[in-house]
């Protein structure tokens, strides 16, 4: 059997139209999908991953972010109460932000996929409290 046609993806190395100079982020966004968006995008463009096409990706990303965020404050704002109806919403958000997150190379094991890991940004050096 073919080493492709077990699952293994092949390595993942800079993209040829990757861009080289981070967008404004679109007008539309929230404050917050702003703030993450200035957060996340010059990470991609320097690992050279993002394309112009991909950027529409990258703003549901934000998006998506940006509104789970959003929700977790107006929840805080209301005295901490759950709300059951915005609680939901904010996990699917949230797990729309994560989905995201590994397709662009944004949690710890889409970075190890993708050979980009050890970029510096994780702020926790402790080791694992799950680990055995």
């Amino acid at each position: 059997m073919s080493k492709h046609l077990r699952g293994v993806k092949p390595a993942l190395g800079r993209d040829a139209e990757a861009l080289t100079k981070a967008p404004p982020a679109p007008a539309y966004l929230t404050s917050h999908a702003k703030a993450e968006w200035r957060r996340v995008l010059p990470l991609l463009v320097a690992r050279g991953v993002i394309t112009k096409a991909d950027l529409a990706g990258v703003e549901a990303y934000c998006a998506a972010a940006g509104a789970a965020r959003q929700i977790g404050e107006a929840m805080a704002l209301a005295g901490g109460l759950p709300d059951l109806r915005l609680g939901g919403l904010q996990i699917r958000y949230m797990q729309t932000a994560r989905q995201f997150a590994a397709e662009y190379g944004l949690t710890p094991t889409s970075r190890a996929r993708m050979g980009a890991g050890g970029d510096g940004d994780d702020d926790d050096t402790s080791p694992n409290p799950l680990a055995i």
